[in-house]
């Protein structure tokens, strides 16, 4: 596989300065006072673009690096691109013209997400055959609607997951990438390196990206970005469960609860203050660590203080995401287990979510004063 991520890698790399480059001075511009904004200046949020050139290509390039003799552990991949590409077309073009205008609504939005998530079961199949537990998949299994069903929310509200958690430079991408390290390493595992090689080709596109966009943010990954990753992950995971039984559902899940509990919570809070699910606010987690632990700057420039308080907040949420991950790949055949550490991260993430909202952050997490 490494010559697949290395051409990944270099692709996403210079596609994604590339696009940078271009759309420098057509930058669609957050109001100064947008609850989204956490950086200085007017930055490109196309990203998505060299995402998806750095993916795209060196899956296309397979046949050539298998006739070459240089993917000789992926000789047998029969990889049908075409129709991944046409199950992103709908979601990805939404993204990419929300990114250059901002103003495609948000019903619209979940529209297009909508139609890659039934493209998603029309064209790749994806459903959702059992829940893990003997005592419940019979009954599951008498009406195949109820895992279409939940396959086709996942495809349509993960992209959206992943927006809510893209607040920081290289923290939606960093989150991509182990989640895709870890797919790719267990679907190794089970011997389906059809979805190993669209897994390790996405994350070596992440980590091309991420070269520009941490610690500098010199370019975002946007809307389209984030339904590529939410998309592409959301399809991986459901087919590799589809595909081999020994695999969890909750692999997936447990893999991807931060996003998720994430989006769920939002929603929960919002819905609570009588407020749209869909408003955008500055009270995600990630806001709140910004502004309740990442409090000390190191210098004088206000766009310079900005950078610096907004690279400090992604390694915060990083070690999060490894009490999740790391379980998941080592019990990746475990429903129960896996269900056990999901329900411990939502009880983990309620409660660091109260403790910075009133303000009771353990000594350890905070930042000495100067």
């Amino acid at each position: 596989m490494i010559s697949l991520a290395l051409l990944a890698f270099v692709v996403s790399l210079v596609a994604t300065l590339w696009v940078r480059r271009l759309f420098r001075r057509r930058a669609a511009r957050y109001a100064d006072d947008a609850p989204q904004r956490f950086h200085w200046g007017e930055t490109p949020r196309l990203g998505g673009l060299g995402l998806l050139a750095g993916w795209a290509i060196a899956l296309a390039a397979l046949p050539l690096l298998q006739r070459a003799h240089m993917a000789g552990n992926i000789d047998s991949v029969k990889l049908h691109l075409g129709t991944w590409l046409l199950m992103l077309l709908p979601a990805f073009v939404g993204g990419v013209l929300e990114d250059m205008t901002q103003r495609l609504r948000v019903s619209w939005r979940l529209l297009l997400t909508l139609t890659s998530g039934l493209l998603a079961w029309g064209v790749l199949g994806v459903s959702v055959p059992h829940l893990g537990f003997g005592w419940i998949d019979p009954y599951w299994g008498a009406w195949p609607w109820l895992g279409v069903g939940v396959a086709v929310l996942a495809v349509t509200g993960l992209p959206h997951a992943f927006n809510i958690i893209d607040g920081y430079n290289g923290l939606a991408g960093a989150v991509a990438l182990v989640v895709c390290l870890a797919l790719a390493h267990v679907a190794l595992q089970v011997g389906d390196r059809e979805l190993a090689a669209v897994a390790i080709a996405l994350a070596a596109a992440t980590a091309g990206f991420l070269v520009w966009n941490y610690p500098r943010g010199l370019i975002f990954a946007g809307d389209a970005g984030a339904y590529l990753w939410g998309l592409l992950i959301a399809v991986i995971s459901l087919l590799l469960v589809q595909r081999h039984p020994v695999v969890s559902p909750w692999f997936p899940l447990l893999l991807l609860i931060y996003p998720v509990w994430e989006t769920v919570f939002s929603i929960y809070r919002k819905l609570w203050r009588g407020d749209s699910p869909g408003m955008a606010d500055a009270l995600h987690l990630h806001q709140l660590v910004y502004r309740r632990l990442v409090r000390s700057v190191l210098h004088e420039d206000e766009a310079r203080n900005m950078l610096a308080r907004n690279n400090r907040t992604a390694p915060y949420l990083w070690s999060f995401i490894v009490l999740t991950v790391v379980p998941a790949v080592l019990f990746w055949r475990y429903s129960g287990v896996l269900l056990g550490f999901c329900v411990l991260f939502a009880i983990s993430y309620v409660a660091a979510y109260v403790m910075l909202v009133r303000f009771k952050v353990p000594r350890i997490l905070q930042r000495p004063r100067e």
